[in-house]
């Protein structure tokens, strides 16, 4: 039996983005469970990007992916009519609206964590046992009962974030800091990469990529992709399994996104060098 090693490809591909639309799921069940105890009296419009900001981001970055599968892979050069290529950008600069908004999500996180108050009077966890959570890591809280209330730090002092019922020590509590910086560093340098991308593309539909401009492009998303890498690498050795697997499955779709405007820019190389030698 020979196998299709294009077809195995794309099957790939397709499975890789199916992935990604998943953790939309596993993000917003995670911030569910953290808005308990971050928004106590509930959820409104003024917080929403601050309870939700991971599920809007990935929602919007998973559309964002296909529209770039569309223009770089599905859609034939033919086949952008202007209604077609209006769809197209309109769809992108609503999810471009979308992913602004959840890196601003991110920042307002950021400060909000940033602001903590010394608990006074409290050097031992089980005296908060039934009234508290503990902050295990950026959006994630257990409740503290007397069965678990030693299991969670052996420090005699303890912070409080402002407008919660929550507590962590000053070790974790610098450990959610530095997870609150990634996700904003990480959000901020996507933003670069698809605006790097979109060019490439600009470009190639007017045969403009190529030379120094292709050079300058990949030489830019090298280093962009590397801090996503390290991102990545963080996530897996300080946070949790869902946001390095996440991470992680983006750089992957991206890669085929690039691939995709790389045979795009082959064959209409391919193409010119045709006609001209005709």
């Amino acid at each position: 039996m020979t196998i299709d090693r294009s077809k195995l490809f794309q099957a790939f591909k397709y499975i890789v983005y199916l992935f990604l639309a998943m953790n939309i799921y596993w993000f917003f069940v995670e911030e569910v469970l953290a808005a308990k105890t971050q928004f106590p009296n509930g959820v409104g419009i003024k917080v929403m990007i601050e309870a939700y900001a991971a599920t809007i981001d990935t929602a919007a970055w998973v559309v964002l992916l296909l529209m770039f599968e569309l223009e770089t892979y599905v859609l034939d050069d033919e086949e952008f009519t202007r209604p077609v290529t209006w769809s197209l950008h309109g769809l992108r600069a609503i999810c471009y609206a979308f992913i602004v908004y959840a890196f601003y999500g991110y920042i307002v996180s950021l400060l909000a964590f940033n602001s903590m108050t010394p608990l006074a009077n409290v050097n031992d966890l089980c005296a908060l046992a039934g009234q508290w959570s503990y902050s295990t890591s950026l959006d994630e809280y257990t409740a503290i009962t007397a069965a678990n209330c030693q299991s969670f730090s052996t420090a005699t002092s303890f912070v409080r974030f402002d407008e919660m019922r929550a507590v962590v020590d000053f070790e974790g509590y610098k450990d959610i800091i530095a997870l609150a910086w990634v996700d904003v560093i990480n959000s901020g340098v996507w933003l670069l990469v698809v605006i790097v991308l979109e060019t490439d593309v600009r470009l190639q539909e007017r045969q403009r990529y190529d030379g120094a401009v292709l050079y300058a492009s990949n030489s830019i998303k090298f280093v962009l992709y590397s801090l996503l890498f390290c991102a990545a690498v963080f996530w897996g050795i300080n946070g949790d399994f869902v946001d390095f697997w996440d991470a992680l499955l983006w750089l992957v779709a991206f890669i085929f996104i690039e691939l995709n405007v790389f045979e795009w820019h082959k064959t209409t190389q391919e193409q010119a060098t045709a006609t001209a030698a005709t």
